[in-house]
């Protein structure tokens, strides 16, 4: 008599070498994912810490690197135009009147460089550690203590109502092709990146400008977060200032001649 018809409680040894198969697959599977796992960390590591953030750092590195070298291509194409148009101007046949005309619409335009009196605004982002000024505020969000892309182009669009004449916006000269983008608490302006505080500097009457600035209400609005979380703003007359004339590329889709 068999095993199993004196203990009915146990399966013979066939069975259960049936049953405990399909445990063994389980387990030398999970072994096997387990190695790839470790295999597919070590090979994205190749010997450094990916747990830590020195690849963003790289990354800022990198984008700072490209804004400098961006900086130094658009002095050097800026010098390259002033020598070609040096060598134009030696005999290119036009007359006096039609130089006072080119003269004319390379100033609206904004390629060259413009003096004159003007303002300078200056924005920065608030303390990190700032709390509500006044009662009946909420604690700020950390979106409360930046500054915005809406915030700089409030002032941009401000000055141009108050009657400026040129802007420049840290150390670059506005035209009309040009685009204020802010990405998390930097600026990017034509292929350049800057971190905060942020100047906004406008050739034109000073008076009109301040007027300009205060009957804007996005600035009012901005004005608010000013007085209750601390964020930066200042206004200054510095007397004569003096704007660059842009010197980048400019890539136009449409246009039409100015009459």
């Amino acid at each position: 008599m068999s095993n199993s018809a004196d203990f009915p409680g146990k399966e013979s040894s066939p069975a259960r070498r049936r049953r405990l198969r399909p445990v063994r697959v389980l387990t030398a599977g999970v072994f096997a994912l387990a190695g790839l796992i470790f295999f597919t960390s070590f090979d994205t590591a190749r010997g450094t810490d990916i747990r830590t953030d020195a690849s963003l750092l790289k990354l800022t590195d990198l984008i700072h690197e490209r804004s400098r070298k961006n900086g130094e291509l658009e002095e050097s194409n800026g010098a390259l135009r002033d020598d070609v148009e040096s060598l134009a101007e030696r005999d290119d046949g036009r007359t006096r009147a039609e130089d006072d005309k080119l003269a004319g619409l390379e100033k609206r335009a904004g390629t060259q460089e413009l003096k004159g009196e003007g303002l300078t605004v200056t924005l920065n982002d608030a303390p990190p550690d700032a709390t509500a000024k006044l009662p009946g505020y909420p604690e700020p969000q950390p979106d409360y203590l930046v500054i915005h892309q809406q915030d700089l182009q409030a002032v941009v669009n401000a000055m141009w109502q108050g009657g400026a004449e040129g802007i420049k916006v840290m150390d670059q000269r506005l035209i009309s092709t040009s685009a204020v983008r802010c990405v998390g608490n930097t600026l990017i302006l034509q292929g350049r990146v800057y971190s905060p505080p942020y100047k906004i500097t406008a050739v034109g009457d000073p008076e009109k400008l301040r007027k300009a600035l205060t009957a804007s209400p996005a600035i009012q609005n901005y004005m608010v977060y000013v007085n209750v979380y601390g964020l930066g703003w200042q206004v200054e007359q510095p007397g004569t200032v003096t704007l660059p004339g842009y010197t980048g590329t400019v890539d136009l889709h449409y246009a039409e001649p100015v009459e």
